[in-house]
């Protein structure tokens, strides 16, 4: 594949990527502001109910994007039993872990409840929007591992569809379940969570249809026992270390917050302010390197290797303009927080300003890791992927981190400045990671993922 084709192919795969992402960080803000007029203790059961939920449904969606290489490799093979296998070993692998959850969410609740908060209305919210929101979970990872079909098979607009799809349907509905409707008495708090459960399975139903509209596919479980294990065991190996690297820099950025935490008032509110534009710009950034990775693994699966080291070499350089102009973006985001947020202490406005440079950088030196990190887990490097990213967060940065915060008692502008430390600390291994992958890299490593 030259690289002008592969360039435009990226591209087509990663603009409704993108866009994803940023309609799933809008629903939430969606659900945020129809709940906010039923008091702070609905919203804050919501807070936290929903950061519980999304901290599962992470976990399902890196499983479901280890399971987008795999897939990504089979499709490029033009084997469709590998498809197939593929996908019925990451559905099911999905599934149980979801369900592992749900039963946890089910039975466990009361006393996961009551670590989170002593307050006893608050744990009745909590259970109450809990009692609906723990079936996503299960919705999620059939509808995640379909996702991850389609995106290997280039076809990210049908996801984007689903989205446009469930948005207003989950707006709506959640508004009239949770108010109520002419006679019709609303639900409070339990309504925005059945919304958006009834949301989803209208998604759900959507790719499902797609998916069995399409003649290229033939998902049939033509598996014995045997041949079935030994798919689940492959596919495991490969997507466990991903969803293990996830979770571990999901709980790196709760622990993050919570030494935040310990700043004055004004800077803890500062960073909290910013934290949704960083998670919401760099949307792009990763929408970027997912698709390399799916062409990376398409390549692979179609023993195409001439050019992948100049195409990986692309994908960087990309990756760093993306960063680049979305480092621009933030950088015009620092002069109109003050209009977007007014009425804040002027202490506020102080600490934004004094990590408006720090917040700027960081997209740089994340993008770059971000492209690297997908990149070699294309090549099979993911668990070396896991070592530089627990090594750099919970080795190094973390423990700096808390020591500059809880014994030095530093400012907020050296506090912050420890995120992007770690992923100048993580750039240099990547990068000599990803030039002696390449290097290595042949059609005898390539048959080796081919375990499908």
């Amino acid at each position: 594949m030259s690289s002008q084709t592969y360039l435009r192919k990226n591209i087509a795969l990663a603009w409704p990527l993108a866009l994803n992402g940023l309609l799933m960080q809008s629903m939430l803000m969606v659900d945020t502001l129809l709940v906010s007029p039923l008091g702070e203790i609905p919203l804050a059961a919501m807070g936290i109910a929903a950061t519980l939920v999304a901290f599962i449904l992470g976990i399902q969606m890196a499983l479901a994007n280890g399971s987008q290489l795999v897939l990504s490799r089979a499709v490029g093979s033009g084997n469709s039993a590998s498809v197939a296998k593929g996908f019925w070993a990451g559905l099911i692998i999905n599934f149980t872990v979801a369900l592992v959850f749900w039963l946890i969410l089910s039975f466990g609740n009361q006393p996961i409840v009551a670590a989170l908060t002593d307050d006893g209305l608050l744990q009745q919210q909590i259970i109450s929007y809990l009692s609906y929101s723990k079936y996503l979970v299960l919705f999620t990872a059939m509808t995640q591992v379909i996702i991850a079909l389609l995106n290997s098979q280039g076809k990210s607009k049908i996801p984007l569809k689903g989205y446009l799809i469930e948005m207003p349907i989950n707006a709506v509905l959640s508004y009239f379940l949770i108010y109520g409707f002419s006679n019709t008495q609303g639900m409070g708090l339990e309504g925005a969570a059945l919304g958006s459960l009834v949301a989803i399975m209208i998604r759900m139903s959507y790719l499902t249809i797609c998916v069995k509209a399409d003649p290229s596919l033939d998902l049939r479980f033509n598996q014995n026992l045997k041949s079935l294990l030994n798919s689940l065991r492959s596919h495991a190996n490969e997507i466990f270390p991903v969803a293990a690297n996830v979770t571990i820099l999901q709980i790196g950025i709760s622990i993050y917050q919570l030494l935040y935490s310990q700043l004055n008032i004004n800077a803890y509110v500062a960073i909290t302010l910013v934290t949704p534009w960083l998670r919401a710009g760099t949307q792009f950034i990763a929408a970027w390197a997912h698709s390399s990775a799916i062409s990376i693994s398409q390549a692979i699966g179609s023993k195409n290797l001439n050019n992948l080291g100049k195409n990986v070499d692309k994908s960087i350089d990309v990756s760093v303009g993306i960063s680049v102009l979305c480092a621009i973006a933030f950088a015009g985001l620092s002069f109109i927080l003050p209009n977007i947020y007014p009425d804040l202490d002027a202490e506020t406005y102080q600490a934004l300003s004094l990590i408006a440079p720090l917040y700027i950088f960081l997209p740089i030196v994340r993008g770059y890791n971000t492209v690297h990190g997908h990149a070699l887990r294309a090549l099979g490097k993911t668990t070396s992927v896991f070592k530089i990213n627990f090594i750099g967060q919970w080795l190094i940065a973390i423990p700096l981190c808390a020591v500059l915060i809880l014994h030095y008692e530093v400012s907020i502008f050296w506090a912050f400045a420890i995120q992007p430390f770690e992923e100048i600390v993580k750039a240099l291994p990547f990068r000599m990671l990803a030039r002696k992958s390449l290097k290595e890299f042949d059609h005898q490593k390539a048959e080796k993922l081919m375990y499908d």
